[in-house]
């Protein structure tokens, strides 16, 4: 990716990428929090509106599912593309990419859950729950990636 003139590493991208997921996570956490105290849902709606329109890649429409359908297609593309890169040009990270990858299979059944408590609007506290779950993981699973990959990713550009 080129920002300006000059070219990010894959290691400054991919914090960027995960800066923007951390600044959302914590918008809609807090409105989790607001519905589960019984809080005014036109507030948390227009929260969401602010949401949609504040960054370049979240076009959170109605609620959190477009968010985690979002962490889906970055976690697919890691996948996919990334982390054969990562296994062909530094076989030491194997172990890290495994991780990482078992990671992307507990975090999608997460954000299943996320996506299936936002569609329970009679539960509001499966929400809250669900949105608390992810983020422990999630954000732990981003530290990690950061951190295993650093090294090789402030090398490597597309």
């Amino acid at each position: 990716m080129i920002w300006g003139t000059e070219r990010m590493s894959l290691l400054s991208e991919l914090k960027f990428v995960h800066n923007m997921l951390r600044r959302d996570l914590a918008s809609i956490r807090r409105m989790a929090d607001q519905v589960a105290a019984g809080g005014d849902l036109r507030e948390v709606r227009q929260g969401l509106v602010k949401l949609s329109t504040r960054g370049p890649l979240f076009q959170l429409k109605d609620n959190c599912l477009s968010y985690c359908s979002i962490v889906h297609t970055h976690h697919s593309i890691e996948s996919a593309t990334l982390f054969p890169r990562i296994r062909r040009m530094a076989p030491d990270l194997n172990a890290a990419v495994d991780r990482l990858e078992a990671d992307h299979v507990a975090v999608a059944g997460l954000l299943d859950e996320v996506s299936a408590a936002a569609r329970d609007a009679e539960n509001r506290e499966r929400l809250a729950k669900a949105l608390d779950a992810l983020a422990d993981r999630f954000l732990a699973h981003l530290a990690y990636e950061e951190e295993s990959l650093g090294t090789v990713l402030s090398k490597m550009t597309h």
